[in-house]
């Protein structure tokens, strides 16, 4: 019995018609793709880091004011931790990027000042926050890799050396 005109569907026909069907879909995919918003991203682990070091470099500068005996100390840990913070914006700024004109993307974070003027802190109290500072660091190091964990490490190590050795 022949088959009726127009229902024979030759193997051509059904490739082509298999081919159109899986160009559509990759064709809504991609359109898909593009419409969809993404999550915004978890902020910089780092800029917790930061704003501890700027911190720190702070209230080592303000406790000259009432522990001159200590000021040579206390300046060198203003320096060092005010240094940690440089090296911290610089990597938080690296991984963000920059494009050719130089400019960053306006997702940047700004760094982190204080807001009022620090009161100048016992001695007892920055090597509390050094400590925490150092424990901080170490317990980040852990999760981060390859230059991040070694400026973290880095920085750790340094902090225990400024509560352990530089305010005993």
């Amino acid at each position: 019995m022949p088959e009726p005109p127009g229902s024979f569907v030759d193997r051509r026909a059904v490739l082509r018609l298999a081919g159109g069907g899986v160009l559509a879909v990759a064709a809504v995919s991609a359109l898909t793709a593009c419409t969809k918003e993404h999550p915004p991203e978890l902020p910089d682990p780092l800029l917790a880091q930061e704003e501890s070091a700027r911190t720190d470099a702070v209230s080592a500068q303000a406790a000259i004011a009432t522990n001159p005996d200590k000021a040579g100390v206390l300046q060198t840990i203003a320096t060092q931790r005010g240094a940690h913070a440089d090296a911290l914006r610089a990597e938080i700024d690296r991984a963000i990027g920059t494009y050719g004109d130089g400019t960053t993307p306006s997702k940047r974070a700004a760094p982190p000042t204080p807001a009022a003027p620090i009161p100048p802190l016992a001695v007892s109290q920055l090597h509390t926050s050094l400590s925490q500072a150092q424990r901080s660091a170490a317990d980040l190091s852990i999760q981060l890799s390859g230059y991040r964990a070694g400026l973290l490490g880095s920085i750790s190590a340094s902090c225990a050396t400024q509560a352990g050795v530089l305010l005993t």
